[in-house]
């Protein structure tokens, strides 16, 4: 065992924790114009409106550790459809056609939707407050 597998868990939430927190960024600033933005995306409109409330809901999402591996895999699914659509037509490689951060945060996304949320999730948190019969088949008194 790697003396650093201890930290694993913790290292894997902070990993969400920073990668949600900048997905849901990049969704704000569509949204609301802000962050340096050139101005908000208009409601409802294809795909620019839709994408940037992903980005928020599922950055959100992701960045609190509920419905982490849905809401992870939804915005990685978004970020390619990001790179496939707007970036590929302009070169193939992200770094000549300005899509690093479309496909830094699909595979980090990806990452995440497979790996779950690890330590400081507020679902685990959660599940911890629930009450629990351990009575196999047990149903819960109203």
């Amino acid at each position: 065992m790697h003396r650093l597998d201890a930290a694993q868990d913790y290292a894997l939430g902070l990993f969400r924790i920073v990668v949600g927190f900048l997905f849901a960024c990049h969704g704000v600033k569509s949204l609301f114009g802000v962050l340096g933005a050139h101005g908000a995306a208009q409601v409802g409109a294809w795909p620019g409106w839709w994408a940037a409330l992903i980005q928020l809901v599922a950055g959100g999402l992701v960045l609190l550790g509920v419905a982490t591996r849905v809401a992870a895999l939804i915005g990685s699914g978004s970020m390619a459809y990001a790179y496939f659509s707007v970036h590929v037509s302009q070169g193939l490689f992200p770094i000549e056609n300005g899509g690093e951060a479309a496909a830094m945060f699909c595979w980090a996304l990806l990452l995440l939707a497979f790996t779950g949320p690890g330590r400081l999730a507020l679902s685990g948190a959660l599940s911890a407050l629930r009450p629990r019969d351990s009575r196999v088949g047990a149903v819960p008194h109203a």
